[in-house]
């Protein structure tokens, strides 16, 4: 459907999804997503997406999440952006995208719609996306308030709806391929993973510190606005949970976890800097390759499990 050669799709990442991530992930048989919310314009977003194309003729897709926010955001003049430059495929997060799906349709662009549940699921395929994204528990950022974790998410929104599923949160290498595959989903979603590769253009010291956190360096903020996101565990998130519990609102929270905060983290490095997301797949992450190496080294690992380890249990289980 998506004209890739792996199921293995990148996650549109806010300030880390750019051009040269983008392509390096679509050079490698995968499908790389530029996030249009990171340029600071529509038309900073079509020069982008030209720098997209001048680096790779493979297909790929751009990011459109449509959030709260205390700045109105022109998404359609994004979406319009989007179209005219003539990307066929857009992944769109967060509020219901029902509004922007004619245009879209329109234009003969394939919608994958990320969502955290099965009744989500089930909405997105009524309106009439194309995929759905389902975001585990375990994944970074935005990951929901009913904290269901993918072994039991993904098969249940598979039983739920006909479109095909993407299984996002908590993969990074051919052992999550595999695991999703059997749970019905037709690919996977990787966000950290493709962070802390060698085209990501994080600072190197980010992906230094995620080489070196465990599955438990992560902390979950803001669920007392029903907004709760996975970060990485640092001092500042640390203070803005010390916040919520004792029924600090958005006035005092706010000003902690800025965006620009977060962005600042990724150019200079500094860990402590700001709020910053990374899912709890960062502690089966200890090197940082390049996005042609990773799925290779995915794709060739999930063909060895499924033809060896997987392959011998159904053997002694004939005997």
């Amino acid at each position: 459907m998506l004209g890739i050669e792996h199921p293995i799709v990148q996650g549109g990442m806010q300030w880390v999804a750019r051009a040269e991530l983008v392509a390096a992930v679509s050079n490698a048989g995968a499908l790389g997503v530029l996030t249009a919310l990171t340029q600071p314009s529509p038309e900073d977003l079509r020069r982008e997406i030209l720098r997209v194309r001048e680096m790779t003729d493979r297909p790929f897709g751009v990011n459109l999440t449509f959030l709260p926010t205390l700045k109105p955001v022109p998404y359609v003049e994004y979406r319009d952006a989007i179209i005219e430059s003539g990307v066929k495929i857009v992944e769109t997060a967060g509020n219901n995208p029902h509004e922007h799906m004619p245009a879209l349709k329109a234009a003969g662009v394939r919608v994958i719609h990320k969502c955290t549940t099965p009744r989500h699921a089930r909405k997105a395929q009524d309106i009439g996306v194309d995929i759905v994204s389902i975001d585990g528990f375990e994944c970074a950022g935005h990951v929901g308030e009913n904290d269901i974790p993918g072994l039991i998410l993904i098969p249940a929104t598979v039983a739920q709806v006909s479109i095909p599923v993407i299984a996002s949160g908590g993969f990074g290498d051919a052992r999550g391929l595999v695991a999703a595959l059997a749970l019905g989903a037709e690919g996977i979603n990787m966000g950290t993973r493709f962070m802390c590769t060698q085209e990501s253009p994080v600072h190197p010291a980010i992906k230094e510190a995620i080489t070196r956190s465990s599955e438990t360096d992560t902390r979950l903020i803001l669920r007392s606005l029903r907004n709760t996101s996975r970060v990485w565990r640092n001092g500042l998130s640390g203070q803005v949970v010390s916040l919520e519990k004792e029924g600090a609102g958005i006035d005092q929270i706010g000003p902690l976890v800025a965006g620009a905060k977060g962005r600042g983290v990724y150019e200079s490095g500094d860990v402590e800097g700001g709020i910053w997301t990374v899912g709890m797949i960062q502690g089966l992450i200890d090197d940082v390759p390049t996005c042609g190496d990773l799925v290779r080294r995915i794709v060739d690992q999930a063909h060895a499990l499924v033809s060896g380890r997987l392959a011998s249990l159904t053997l002694s289980g004939t005997e």
